[in-house]
C-alpha cells in the first residue's frame, strides 16, 4: 500500500433507459480498476449516480402516468440491480436530483458568476409547434454538418463533432417528427474561451489525457475560439431552477458532472468523511472513466468549472471507445442490442467481464464483442486453464489437506510471484488484456506441472496401498505425502492466478475462498503459499459457455426491444394532403424510365449465369487514383486472408472513398484480371446507374459475410 487516496467516477447513465451491454464496457472497466486498487490496499472509492434531469424524463414520466421523482426512483432501482448482477460495485450510487448535488451546483454557479464566465443573451432556439415546447438538444435529430452522418443528436455527433441543434441538416423533432421552428428566448452561457490559456496548458502538460485525446482536443477545439456553452433551459424543464434566473433551469450537462461531487458528499455524510478531503485536498487523485462521445464535456467544460470553483482537477480522464457486436454496430433487429437483464438471464456475467477485460487497453479504440470468440476464449482460458487447475486437484486435496511445508515445485510459485509488479503495472494503465496474458502464462506452466505429476495416478497408488494389508504404514504415508505435495503446489499456483484475476473475476475469487477455507486479503497473497489447511469439497466454479444460451439471449433481445423500434413519423398538423398514405406504407410507384433507356438484355441459360461467381466482399481500403478521372482503387476482402485489388469507375459518385471502408459489396470474383495503367484489377464490384455521379453500388443485406456466394 502506498497511501494513495483515489476517487474514481464512472459516467452517469441517463435515467431514461435500461442498462445494456454497451454501457457495461465502461462500468466493468472502472470496476476492475477500483477492485485492483482496493486489493492493493489503496484508499480508493468508486462513485456514480443516475443522470436524472431534462425534458426526456418529463415525457417518459408523463407516458407512465407518474411524477418525475417516481419515475427516476424506479429507474434507479433497476440500474442498481443491473450493475449488481455484473458485480459492478460503487461506494455510493446516487442521483443528480439530490440536495447534495443542488448545493454544489449553486456553489459552482456562484463561482462562475464571480469569475465573469456567465453571460446572458437572446438566442433563437428550435421549438416544436406540435408539442408546444422548446426542444432540448437531444430532442432534435438530423444530419451532422461535419461528417454527414444521419440521425444524429442535436448537441454532438458520433464523429466527435460538437455543434448547436440549429447547425443540423434537415432537423426534426424527436418528440413529434415535426420540422422545428426558430423562436427567440433568453439563455445563459458560460464563456469557456476565457479559460483558453489554462485549458491549453492543462491539455498539453497535465498528463491527464491519453495522447490521442489531447491531439483530438487540440485539432478539433483548441485550434479555434471555444464557443460559449449554453447552460440554461427555459421552463418547462425537470431540473434545478437557477437561483438568480427564475424560470430558467440548469441544462443537464451542467449538473451531471457535479453529480460526481454530490454522490461523494452522500457517501461522506454516511461514513463520517469530509467531502473537502476528496475534492479539495490536492493529494487526492481523481480518475474519470468516460466514453469518447462525451470527451468535450469532461476535458474542456468540466475542468473550466472545477478551476473556477477551486476544486481539484482530474488526475486522469480515461477515455474508451464504443462497443460493436460481431464487428457491427449493436442491432435491435439482429438481437445484438442486449439489455443487461437479458444477458443475466442466459449467461454468466463472468464471461462478459473476462472477455471485455481481455480486450481492454489504454487506447480509445472501440471494443468488439464477437460472441463466438467470447465462447471460445472463456472455454479455453477460464475453463480449460484456470478452473481446470482446481477441478483436477481439489478433490484429492479434500482428502489430504495441504502440506505444512511448501514442496519443491521447480521454482513455479516464485516465478509467478515475481510477475506481481508487472501485472500490477498493467492494471494501473488499464492494460487488462496484458495482465490476463501474463497470468495465463503462469496458468499454462501450472497445468504442465499437474499433467507431469498426474495426481489422479498418485491417488490410485495411495488407495492401492491403503487396501494392501501387507503394505507398511510408512509406504502408505509416503504415498499420501507425495499426493499431498502435488495438490499443494497445484492449488497454490491456482490461487496465485485467481488473485491476479480477482479484479476481473470477483465471483471466482469468492468461490476460491470457500474452496480453500481462507480469505483473499490483498495483492501480496501471491507472495506467500497457503499451507497446512483443510480444503473443502470441490463445487463447480465455472461451466463452459452454453451455445444455446447465446442463441436464446439473441432471440429474446429481438423481442425485448420491439417497444423501442421508432414509430412512423406522425403527419404534421399543417399537412395539406386529404388522402395521406397510411403510416408506415411507402408509395412504391417508381418510374419505368430506366427500363426505357436501357432495355433488358437477351435471355441467357442458367448454365451461363452460373459461370459468374458473385461473392460478398468487404471494402477494407479505398482511395482515389489521382491520375485517373473516374477510378477509385479498392481493396476487397473475401474473408480470412483472401483479398482482391479492384479499380472501379465510381469516383464521381463516391468522392469521399474513405466512407466506403467497411461496407459490404457484391463482387465478381472470377473475372479475368486486367492489367491497367495504375495496377492489376482483379475483379469487379457490382453497381447500377448510367454512370458519372449517378452510380450506385450494390450493398448486401444485413447478415451477409465476406466470401458468401450469391445464388
Amino acid at each position: 500500500m502506498s497511501g494513495r487516496r483515489i476517487l474514481v467516477t464512472s459516467a452517469l447513465p441517463y435515467a431514461n433507459g435500461d442498462i445494456h451491454i454497451g454501457h457495461l464496457v465502461e462500468y466493468i472497466r472502472s470496476d476492475v480498476w477500483v477492485r485492483f486498487q482496493k486489493l492493493r490496499g489503496e484508499n480508493c472509492r468508486h462513485f456514480c449516480a443516475d443522470d436524472t434531469h431534462g425534458a426526456a424524463i418529463t415525457i417518459s414520466a408523463k407516458k407512465k402516468g407518474v411524477t418525475e421523482e417516481e419515475f427516476i426512483a424506479e429507474v434507479n432501482k433497476s440500474h442498481r440491480a443491473d450493475f449488481a448482477g455484473f458485480g459492478v460495485e460503487f461506494d455510493n450510487y446516487g442521483s443528480t436530483n439530490s440536495p447534495q448535488t443542488r448545493r454544489f451546483c449553486e456553489l459552482f454557479w456562484k463561482k462562475l458568476r464571480e469569475g465573469g464566465y456567465v453571460v446572458e443573451r437572446e438566442i433563437e432556439q428550435l421549438y416544436d409547434p406540435i408539442e408546444g415546447r422548446f426542444l432540448a438538444d437531444r430532442f432534435v435529430r438530423g444530419t451532422c454538418p461535419k461528417c454527414g452522418r444521419k440521425d444524429q443528436y442535436g448537441d454532438g455527433c458520433e464523429c466527435g463533432h460538437v455543434y448547436s441543434p440549429m447547425d443540423l441538416i434537415d432537423p426534426k423533432s424527436a418528440l413529434s417528427g415535426a420540422t422545428p421552428e426558430l423562436r427567440k428566448s433568453m439563455h445563459l452561457f458560460v464563456e469557456i474561451e476565457k479559460a483558453r490559456d489554462f485549458l491549453q496548458d492543462w491539455v498539453d502538460n497535465s498528463g491527464a489525457l491519453q495522447p490521442e485525446v489531447a491531439n483530438f482536443l487540440k485539432g478539433q477545439f483548441l485550434s479555434d475560439d471555444l464557443r460559449p456553452w449554453d447552460i440554461s433551459r427555459p421552463a418547462p424543464y425537470f431540473g434545478f431552477e437557477i437561483p438568480d434566473a427564475p424560470g430558467n433551469y440548469w441544462y443537464v450537462w451542467f449538473d451531471a458532472p457535479i453529480g460526481y461531487i454530490g454522490s461523494t458528499c452522500e457517501w461522506c455524510e454516511k461514513n463520517g468523511e469530509k467531502v473537502e478531503d476528496w475534492w479539495l485536498d490536492p493529494s487526492t487523485e481523481i480518475h474519470h472513466f468516460i466514453g469518447k462521445d462525451i470527451t468535450y464535456f469532461h476535458t474542456l467544460f468540466w475542468p473550466t468549472s472545477l478551476r473556477a470553483a477551486g476544486f481539484n482537477l482530474p488526475t486522469k480522464v480515461r477515455v474508451h471507445g464504443f462497443l460493436t457486436v460481431n464487428g457491427e454496430k449493436m442491432s435491435k433487429s439482429k438481437g445484438t442490442f442486449i439489455l443487461a437483464r437479458t444477458y443475466l438471464k442466459w449467461l454468466d456475467p463472468s464471461y462478459l467481464r473476462y472477455f471485455f477485460s481481455s480486450k481492454t487497453s489504454s487506447s480509445v479504440d472501440d471494443l468488439d464483442l464477437n460472441l463466438e470468440e467470447m465462447e471460445l476464449k472463456v472455454n479455453a482460458d477460464l475453463v480449460g486453464v484456470v478452473v481446470n487447475l482446481a477441478s483436477r486437484t481439489a478433490k484429492f486435496a479434500n482428502l489430504t489437506g495441504l502440506s505444512d511445508v511448501y514442496p519443491d515445485d521447480g521454482g513455479l510459485f516464485a516465478e509467478a510471484a515475481g510477475k506481481s509488479e508487472e501485472i500490477a503495472a498493467a492494471y494501473e494503465e488499464c492494460e487488462y488484456g496484458k495482465a490476463i496474458r501474463i497470468a495465463l502464462e503462469c496458468g499454462y506452466r501450472a497445468n504442465q506441472y499437474v499433467e507431469s505429476n498426474a495426481p489422479w495416478t498418485l491417488k490410485k497408488e495411495w488407495s492401492a496401498l491403503e487396501k494392501d494389508e501387507s503394505a507398511s504404514q510408512e509406504a502408505r504415508d509416503a504415498a499420501k505425502k507425495k499426493l499431498m505435495d502435488v495438490v499443494t503446489v497445484s492449488l497454490n499456483l491456482f490461487r496465485q492466478i485467481v488473485v491476479y484475476l480477482a479484479p476481473i473475476l470477483p465471483d471466482l475469487a469468492k468461490k476460491t475462498e470457500k474452496l480453500l477455507n481462507t480469505k483473499i486479503t490483498g495483492w501480496d497473497d501471491v507472495q506467500k503459499p497457503l499451507l497446512g489447511s483443510k480444503v473443502n469439497e470441490y463445487e463447480h466454479m465455472m461451466t463452459r459457455v452454453p451455445r444455446e444460451g447465446i442463441e436464446s439471449m439473441i432471440e429474446e433481445s429481438k423481442s425485448d426491444l420491439q417497444r423501442d423500434v421508432p414509430q412512423t413519423t406522425p403527419l404534421t398538423a399543417n399537412d395539406s394532403s386529404n388522402e395521406a398514405e397510411k403510416p408506415g406504407i411507402a408509395p412504391w410507384f417508381d418510374s419505368d424510365a430506366p427500363l426505357a433507356e436501357e432495355p433488358l438484355s437477351e435471355t441467357i441459360s442458367i448454365d451461363d449465369f452460373m459461370k459468374v461467381d458473385l461473392r460478398v466482399g468487404r471494402i477494407v481500403e479505398a482511395e482515389q487514383v489521382k491520375e485517373a478521372r473516374k477510378l477509385l482503387k479498392l481493396k476487397i476482402s473475401l474473408g480470412g486472408t483472401q483479398t482482391r485489388q479492384v479499380f472501379a469507375g465510381i469516383k464521381a459518385a463516391y468522392p469521399e472513398p474513405e466512407k466506403l471502408i467497411g461496407r459490404l459489396v457484391v463482387f465478381v470474383a472470377n473475372l479475368q484480371p486486367r492489367q491497367m495503367k495504375f495496377g492489376l484489377s482483379e475483379g469487379m464490384v457490382v453497381a447500377s446507374g448510367p454512370g458519372g455521379p449517378d452510380v450506385f453500388l450494390t450493398f448486401p443485406d444485413e447478415g451477409a459475410k465476406p466470401g458468401m456466394r450469391l445464388h
